[in-house]
């Protein structure tokens, strides 16, 4: 397994492995238009390499190919974060943490956010946090493990559809 920074060639792979392990997690659970509206925009090409300019981004790779990704965001901390860490000053987000259904269980998912700690640290991040929708169990059950807390709730819009999501924070 190599996990190293993502560059603008990976485009193309990241919006593939992205709305395929989107739609793998959350498909079942969603209306088809709302998935598909989502995706229709959150997964272009433009999108992707949009998100490697603006974030820091990991991927993961198995003899070359794309299994996994991770982004760090500086973006908005929401208030309920800021909350639950009155005294921390820089703040990391975790965004879009996939990792390809064929990979669960390998021990990618944990190395994989190791190396976002890493990096989240290495820019004086003293806590992260993320948004996990509220239905995700299996993915709530991993952050708990790496020291997330829930720490309040956030709305995720999916198509036509307001959804709840937790959000969770950890120190670094």
């Amino acid at each position: 397994m190599n996990i190293r920074r993502g560059v603008m060639a990976d485009a193309p792979a990241l919006a593939e492995i992205g709305e395929r392990t989107f739609r793998d997690t959350f498909q079942e659970f969603n209306r088809a238009e709302d998935m598909d509206a989502y995706v229709s925009t959150a997964y272009t090409l433009e999108r992707i390499q949009q998100d490697l300019r603006e974030a820091y981004v990991l991927v993961a790779e198995r003899d070359g190919v794309i299994v996994g990704f991770g982004y760090l965001h500086d973006e908005e901390v929401p208030a309920c974060v800021r909350a639950a860490f009155p005294e921390a000053t820089r703040f990391a987000e975790v965004l879009r943490f996939y990792i390809a259904r064929e990979m669960h269980g390998t021990g990618l998912a944990n190395q994989l956010m190791d190396a976002l700690f890493v990096e989240a640290a290495s820019r004086h991040a003293e806590v992260a946090w993320l948004g996990v929708w509220e239905s995700n169990r299996r993915a709530i059950r991993f952050y708990e493990k790496r020291g997330f807390l829930d720490v309040g709730g956030q709305k995720f819009a999916l198509g036509e559809d307001l959804q709840d999501d937790r959000v969770m924070a950890r120190a670094l």
